[in-house]
């Protein structure tokens, strides 16, 4: 059976969440803080964490830091609208999704079948050669498949280059020129349009708002990089 850690210091969003969950096949753990959290991991195999960002002694910041740097497990964030530069502190260091309070039931189940379905996909702790994972992102290069949030996106073999290209080199800025002449395996003269439209399109199908990407940053007068998702 799957199981998931619930980590919330309110008893009623942890009685709540626990209503949702009841018609799923799930086994519910629970922590108040995120050292308890810690200790129920140490404890029991957990499929996927909902984790509060404010708690007392030891909040879901610092504890998403902690089980990342030893497990891969889902962690999805719940957090107020108040809390959003935390929430964003909480997906670069590790986190994979958050549930802006107050949520759904729909939205909740949603959000976690989604980060299970992605989890089950890469064998869970058993990572895979030839397989780059950015955030939801898995690109598996000896499918040739890419998913995103676990669902299958269907790209280009252009848009899969630079999708390719840009994982390989997190962090890093690549000019149009130089994503082209590696794509495209041609000169690069004029090609900044080329490249750009097909950052666009690609934009489309891995970002959730392309407008504001979370994943393939422009880099204004440089060029364009993979942000780091830690």
């Amino acid at each position: 059976m799957t199981a998931i850690l619930i980590v919330d210091d309110d008893p009623d969003i942890l009685k709540a969440l626990k209503i949702y969950l009841s018609g799923e096949p799930y086994e519910i753990y629970e922590a108040r803080t995120g050292s308890d959290a810690l200790d129920v991991l140490h404890e029991q195999k957990i499929d996927l964490i909902l984790m509060d960002i404010m708690m007392p002694r030891m909040d879901g910041i610092e504890a998403t830091s902690r089980i990342r740097s030893q497990s891969n497990v889902p962690i999805i964030l719940l957090s107020a609208k108040s809390e959003d530069g935390d929430k964003v502190l909480g997906l670069n260091i590790g986190a994979d999704d958050y549930i802006t309070k107050p949520f759904s039931p729909p939205e909740v189940t949603a959000r976690i079948r989604s980060q299970l379905r992605r989890y089950q996909r890469l064998g869970g702790q058993v990572k895979k050669e030839n397989v780059l994972q950015i955030g939801g992102i898995v690109l598996d290069d000896d499918a040739r498949e890419v998913t995103v949030d676990g669902e299958p996106v269907s790209l280009t073999p252009m848009e899969y280059g630079i999708l390719k290209m840009l994982m390989e080199n997190p962090g890093k800025v690549f000019s149009s020129g130089e994503i082209y002449e590696k794509v495209w395996n041609e000169s690069a003269i004029g090609s900044e349009n080329t490249v750009a439209v097909h950052i666009r399109h690609l934009r489309e199908k891995i970002e959730i708002d392309p407008s504001a990407p979370r994943y393939i940053k422009v880099i204004w007068g440089h060029g364009y990089r993979m942000e780091v998702q830690r």
